[in-house]
């Protein structure tokens, strides 16, 4: 049962990627890296250091994802500071699987929510502007 579950959420998943505008994508990686890391950290509260370890780590790929679609060119300041944020988010995730700490995971989570509240706030019809187009 377990596994049909999964395979229908991949399923879902694959189909809101493929029609998906690139403004919910983005969204869509911010709202998976926040559920990995809570996923992670209930691993790690539970002692579960194997489930702990590929969670952060799903996490923290997606973190890199998000550093790297980041455009320098369009809105090079805000960019920038994401850049920044995201590279702290990295050494945070790191620091707690290292040393089997939570309050770097809330830290992360805490950014990122924050981050995502603001994303999806931008109105529609922005959400396939580039700098050119402003």
């Amino acid at each position: 049962m377990r596994g049909s579950l999964q395979a229908y959420k991949r399923v879902s998943v694959d189909s809101q990627l493929t029609s998906a505008s690139p403004h919910r994508v983005i969204s869509m990686l911010m709202a998976g890296a926040i559920e990995r890391l809570i996923q992670g950290k209930a691993a790690m509260e539970q002692g579960s250091i194997a489930v702990k370890g590929e969670r952060l780590g799903k996490a923290l790929d997606i973190v890199i994802s998000l550093r790297s679609c980041l455009s320098m060119e369009d809105g090079a300041e805000i960019a920038s500071n994401l850049d920044a944020l995201y590279d702290y988010m990295i050494q945070q995730i790191y620091k707690a699987n290292q040393d089997n700490l939570a309050e770097p995971i809330d830290d992360v989570i805490g950014m990122l929510r924050e981050i995502k509240s603001a994303w999806d706030q931008i109105p529609a019809e922005y959400h396939n502007m580039t700098q050119l187009d402003v």
